[in-house]
């Protein structure tokens, strides 16, 4: 019956026998993008300008100096403190899927010469939730950047607090605000970087009290969901709420910057604010 028949997908058929992993569907345009295409335009639709999710690994290459970034706590891993059901199993998956051995990957860089300190969620893992491991990391790369004199910048890319680790998932939020306090008070400078999707626990706590905030186009930035808040309220939401547009217009984030042109942008700003090293 024709009701049942899979639409076509816009850019052309793909041919049989090709690798499922060779093109990649724009959710926005609907473009047929070619997967090398799609990596040379750093995970950006060239049709549309959508933003793709992007690897920790590759923004970490597209943000530091070539050959600048050392890699630090790689090593940590995430136990089982609660006795959650399969949560081990799901982890050690997620570990060799990804490569990753959590949802950030942190070190030292240099941004145009400039020494930072990097802090950047990956999505792909566990959908970028903060568990003790993620908010330990983290902190480490703050006070790291507070001893060391660099300014620190953390990209978020996350669903929330993970909850198979509980209370102990939530104090993350206190414990990486708390080192940025001390950053602060050293008077260095943090860029806190929101991507699609910010959320939840991390929404709530680091991702939204940088310094100078800038955000991707079109990501998603917000605590609960649209339907929670709207349930919760009773009222109907604004257009293009829990969107970086919106969340510019009304104050949330200073900039949106386009992919290609976030490290350009961050080493304008640390040029004012930093000491080449």
């Amino acid at each position: 019956m024709g009701i049942f028949k899979k639409p076509p997908l816009r850019g052309g058929k793909r041919n049989q026998g090709l690798p499922d992993d060779l093109w990649t569907k724009c959710h926005q345009c609907d473009e047929l993008i070619h997967s090398l295409d799609l990596k040379q335009h750093n995970h950006v639709c060239p049709n549309c300008g959508n933003h793709f999710l992007l690897p920790s690994r590759e923004r970490i290459a597209l943000l530091a100096d070539p050959d600048s970034f050392e890699e630090m706590d790689h090593a940590l891993f995430s136990a089982n403190p609660l006795g959650f059901s399969n949560y081990p199993e799901k982890i050690d998956s997620m570990r060799e899927k990804t490569d990753l051995n959590d949802a950030v990957v942190t070190g030292r860089a240099t941004i145009d010469g400039f020494p930072v300190a990097l802090a950047v969620m990956d999505f792909k893992f566990f959908a970028g939730s903060m568990g003790s491991v993620v908010g330990e990391k983290i902190t480490r790369a703050i006070e790291t950047a507070t001893k060391e004199k660099r300014a620190i910048i953390i990209v978020s890319a996350s669903s929330g607090a993970r909850m198979q680790e509980g209370m102990l998932s939530l104090m993350q939020m206190a414990k990486t605000c708390g080192a940025l306090s001390r950053h602060q008070e050293a008077s260095l400078p943090y860029f806190s970087i929101l991507t699609h999707p910010t959320t939840g626990g991390v929404t709530a706590s680091f991702a939204t009290i940088g310094d100078i905030n800038l955000a991707e186009p079109g990501c998603m930035i917000g605590f609960a969901g649209p339907r929670v808040i709207k349930e919760t309220t009773h009222q109907d939401l604004p257009k293009g709420f829990q969107t970086a547009e919106f969340m510019l217009q009304h104050g949330l984030v200073d900039a949106i910057v386009d992919r290609k042109n976030l490290r350009p942008k961050i080493a304008e700003i640390l040029a004012y604010l930093m000491p080449k090293s």
